[in-house]
């Protein structure tokens, strides 16, 4: 089954939800890089994570997850774009210990979530403690803090699957079941993480919540995508200048770039350098740190 993401509602109370499953996105980040178990798991629970919250967007535009410290993790950068792309890096700084909170594993960090409309309006963050939980707490604790909506959510990694889901209570609903929130809570907390990976998606919310009328929407297809290209490569390099690149190529015969994302490697020659700075088309305003 490709990966998917399936978004729920209560009928007749203020209660929406998302569930999302990810292997090959996962394993496609995963594929690509040399991270350990520990660090595997924090970036599937991060694309989770990612897609969850970026469904929840009524834009076109991208979302960032980005965790920051100067502990083991480093680094943990997810983003997922409206368009159902996803993609991931994480960097450590020594060995990230496993089944520790982020507060071991990214000591001294904070979670910064950064929502970048396509079109007009204004780029949005907000910042929190990651805390000492795992990420799906720190989630919570974002959307309580900085958003100030009821928000819960699960997330799992592991075996070659990355899933999670999430609750919301909607805002300005007190109608309906008054009861439901909490009810949709605890039923929620029983769910393992086995079965949040494993099970199909229906079937999950159909065990979770089958004395409840719950109305199901057609999922939405996710997939690994990376925006890097040699054009945006090339446009960086230039901005680091003709005296620089040139002393690279005397020292190492060529200049070499690996994408952060999807370690897809550009590779330019002396022609190539020289093209780069003699082409007033390589000047090109994009953005090529974020690809």
């Amino acid at each position: 089954m490709p990966d998917r993401l399936h978004r729920f509602l209560f009928e007749h109370a203020d209660v929406r939800g998302e569930v999302v499953q990810l292997d090959d996105a996962f394993a496609e980040v995963v594929r690509r890089t040399d991270h350990p178990p520990a660090v595997q798991r924090l970036i599937g629970e991060g694309l989770a994570a990612a897609a969850l919250l970026a469904a929840t967007l009524k834009f076109r535009g991208s979302l960032s997850l980005q965790l920051q410290s100067a502990g083991p993790l480093s680094l943990l950068l997810v983003q997922a774009g409206s368009d159902g792309s996803l993609r991931a890096m994480a960097r450590t700084n020594g060995e990230v210990p496993a089944d520790a909170p982020l507060d071991r594993q990214a000591a001294g960090g904070s979670l910064a979530i950064t929502i970048d409309p396509e079109d007009a309006g204004e780029r949005y963050q907000g910042i929190v403690d990651p805390g000492g939980g795992r990420l799906a707490d720190a989630l919570e604790r974002y959307f309580r803090e900085s958003e100030q909506l009821a928000t819960r959510v699960w997330l799992a990694a592991g075996e070659g699957h990355a899933a999670g889901m999430l609750l919301q209570r909607l805002p300005g609903g007190e109608g309906g079941d008054a009861d439901a929130w909490n009810r949709a809570g605890h039923l929620a907390d029983t769910v393992t993480e086995a079965e949040l990976r494993e099970l199909a998606p229906g079937e999950l919310i159909r065990r979770l919540f089958h004395e409840e009328d719950i109305r199901l929407f057609d999922p939405t297809p996710l997939r690994f995508r990376c925006r890097c290209d040699r054009r945006r490569v090339a446009s960086m390099l230039h901005g680091l200048g003709a005296e620089e690149m040139r002393d690279i190529l005397a020292e190492q015969g060529q200049v070499e770039v690996h994408c952060d994302f999807c370690n897809e490697p550009y590779r330019f020659d002396a022609v190539d350098i020289e093209e780069l700075f003699a082409d007033p088309a390589t000047r090109a305003p994009d953005s090529p740190a974020r690809h």
